[in-house]
């Protein structure tokens, strides 16, 4: 399985923020986009989550652009944004019962990705007493319901706790042996090891890091 994003570009105002993007990535393996904080990495994966629109460009699927197709790229796509997409007012499981049917969130939360992710353990709890760890795990277990095999995450570690980090990490790692595609957003270097090819995203362009770059030497492509 392959995804092809080709030649995105998008403007806000007069600000040219992506110039003619592209990237693939093969089933199993894990992109990592680095930049400074603004250069573009979210409306990136906005972009290829089908949430903002491309001034032009496409995001292809085995071949088909499901760019302008929000309900297939849905089916295809799953994206854990930086911002919490849950509601606060919410407990976890609650979160869950609007992704998840009853079925599938048991099966999940005994065996499945929820299991894994630790949901389990904060079930009860409102989103807006949980910790970041707890919402990002939450949030990533939302993101996957529906099983798809591209998994788009914009910083999933963020200033969160080494044990979620773990959690997380290894989850990653489950998705890659799997067969997904993983591209993420980062300015951590424990999860470059994630990442089979890092790229730079620099005035609107992406560029391919070495991946045997210190990251002294990557910060200097900032």
């Amino acid at each position: 399985m392959e995804l092809e994003i080709l030649d995105i570009h998008k403007v806000f105002g007069k600000r040219i923020v992506l110039d003619g993007v592209s990237i693939s990535a093969l089933s199993g393996s894990c992109i990592g986009i680095l930049g400074r904080n603004g250069c573009g990495k979210s409306t990136l994966l906005s972009i290829i989550a089908g949430i903002t629109r491309a001034d032009r460009g496409q995001v292809l699927w085995q071949g088909k652009d499901i760019s302008k197709k929000r309900t297939l790229g849905s089916k295809i796509v799953g994206y854990v944004p930086q911002g919490t997409p849950l509601m606060d007012e919410l407990t976890a499981v609650d979160n869950l019962r609007l992704w998840y049917d009853k079925i599938e969130l048991v099966r999940s939360l005994e065996s499945g990705v929820l299991a894994e992710l630790g949901i389990g353990e904060f079930l009860k709890t409102p989103v807006n007493k949980m910790s970041g760890g707890m919402k990002k795990r939450l949030s990533i277990g939302c993101s996957v319901a529906n099983d798809p095999p591209v998994l788009l995450l914009d910083e999933p570690t963020a200033a969160l706790d080494m044990p979620c980090r773990s959690t997380i990490y290894s989850y990653l790692e489950g998705c890659k042996k799997a067969g997904k595609i993983l591209i993420l957003t980062t300015h951590t270097p424990e999860e470059f090891a994630l990442c089979d090819k890092l790229y730079v995203l620099k005035d609107g362009t992406l560029k391919e890091c070495n991946m045997n770059a210190s990251t002294e030497e990557i910060a200097k492509l900032l």
